[in-house]
């Protein structure tokens, strides 16, 4: 009897311990957060010594460092500073010395991250006035193929500080074959960059995707490494939708925006099919543009912006993000330098894809130079938190880099997700006169300082336009940005 007992009630608890084993196995199984470096608006200026540009030009790009490691001389820095004023500059972007600064300081935050996004212009402004003030005799093929090396060079030199990680890179409107905002779809000079980025992706499988897909517009997509399952990243040139753009012979050619945008739906209709998760990494942010819209001549009255400006040429990109809100992680992006949230939010009106700015290491907008270190989970491809690191200094050189905020602390919330980003703009739509913490915070980390002390003015300016600023953060369409700014309308 009492064996007869014992079996009746092992057979009625095996089912409970089964279950606990499988439960015990998943939980030890579970993924464990994992380290990501996000970097945006290098803005690398291999012109900052002038007279080092005729060896860069007939230089390989590995003897690069060499060259711009040469000391400046006084005259150096007056031909520079001749430079700017022929170019009409309105600021210095990155230098050799501070994109080492940079790469020393993530290495030293971050010494092997999971992978690494850059969303986009990695070379500078005004890059081909300055290449033609500086190499008047070099042709348009010339001037193709030095851009090129640019690129090639900074991706390289992620690749040097980083050898074991895999990077992604996606280019910007200041990444040019030709001109800032041209190009032509399958040029020389896409060509060359997907072989470039390709190489870095350090995945032969990424490695041919990008090959494949690049030198058409600039696209390509990517399976994102181990513990990520079953999770793509698809990275964008917009810069064939954005409102400037045309081709390198000056003409009009809004086909390949909708070209693109095209690609961009064939790749997540298929990834909803397949049940895949989805990042998208492109430059120049999908909807409103809020400084260009506060800066421009508007109505007058108790709501002035009635005329929003959009960065792109059409809202398409912005409509299909809304539309694959449902298999979009997460949307990085870069282009204003500074450090700003989205979220597209999705057609069903619930949920949503969340967007994040990153800021720019190009310090060329007054802004101080700064890398984001995110915490990613690859169970559900969601980005957890992150935390920004800026330089002390304008120019980061001998610069001290420090934690400017971090995300969870500041805003309360457990994720990125597009539920948490709902809960911190809900807050900021109803806080018109700035009066929250959040806001607050906010409006004090949009342009990085530095952990400037004293008055923060930029962060006084937000203020004056924050209700309408708020709008632009969930509203991507004219029509809901006003509806939103203007509520009487």
């Amino acid at each position: 009897m009492r064996f007869a007992s014992y079996t009746t009630c092992m057979r009625r608890l095996l089912p409970s311990l089964l279950l606990l084993s499988v439960t015990l196995t998943a939980y030890s199984q579970k993924p464990k957060p994992e380290p990501v470096l996000m970097l945006s608006d290098i803005h690398f200026d291999p012109f900052q010594n002038p007279t080092l540009v005729p060896k860069l030009v007939a230089a390989k790009v590995e003897d690069w460092p060499s060259i711009l490691a040469t000391p400046t001389t006084p005259m150096d820095e007056q031909a520079y500073e001749q430079l700017q004023s022929t170019c009409n500059a309105r600021g210095s972007d990155t230098s050799y010395t501070l994109l080492s600064s940079s790469l020393a300081a993530e290495q030293k935050q971050l010494p092997a991250p999971l992978f690494i996004t850059v969303s986009g212009d990695l070379m500078a402004h005004q890059f081909d006035c300055r290449y033609k003030a500086l190499v008047p005799k070099g042709s348009e093929r010339d001037y193709s193929d030095f851009a090129a090396k640019t690129v090639a060079f900074v991706a390289q030199q992620l690749h040097v500080s980083f050898p074991k990680t895999p990077i992604y890179l996606s280019l910007g409107n200041n990444d040019s074959g030709c001109k800032d905002y041209r190009e032509d779809s399958s040029s020389s000079y896409l060509s060359k960059d997907g072989k470039t980025f390709a190489a870095v992706a350090l995945d032969k499988a990424n490695s041919a995707s990008i090959s494949a897909e690049f030198s058409t517009y600039g696209d390509y997509s990517v399976k994102l490494p181990a513990p990520f399952k079953n999770t793509l990243l698809l990275v964008m040139q917009d810069i064939f939708e954005a409102k400037k753009y045309v081709a390198c012979d000056g003409r009009s050619a809004p086909e390949a925006g909708a070209a693109q945008t095209a690609w961009l739906r064939r790749q997540l209709d298929e990834a909803r099919s397949k049940h895949q998760r989805i990042w998208i990494m492109a430059h120049i942010p999908p909807g409103i543009d809020a400084y260009s819209t506060f800066t421009k001549k508007q109505s007058a009255g108790a709501c002035p912006y009635t005329d929003p400006a959009l960065f792109l040429n059409s809202e398409l990109f912005a409509d299909t993000l809304a539309d694959y809100a449902d298999v979009i992680s997460l949307v990085l992006l870069g282009h204003t330098h500074m450090d700003e949230m989205k979220l597209y939010t999705a057609r069903s009106g619930t949920g949503g894809a969340p967007g994040k700015l990153v800021p720019s290491i190009s310090p060329v907008n007054g802004n101080h130079p700064a890398f984001t270190i995110g915490s990613v989970d690859p169970a559900k491809a969601v980005l957890l938190d992150y935390t920004v690191y800026v330089a002390t200094n304008l120019t980061g050189i001998a610069s001290k880099w420090s934690p400017e905020y971090t995300y969870s602390t500041t805003y309360k919330q457990p994720d990125y997700s597009a539920a948490s980003l709902k809960a911190i703009m809900d807050g900021f739509l109803a806080d018109r006169t700035s009066q929250s913490p959040q806001t607050q915070a906010y409006e004090s980390f949009y342009f990085p300082s530095g952990n400037a002390g004293g008055l923060n003015l930029r962060a006084a300016a937000l203020g004056i336009v924050w209700p309408a600023y708020a709008c632009s953060l969930t509203n991507d369409t004219t029509k809901s940005f006003v509806e939103c700014s203007c509520p009487t309308k």
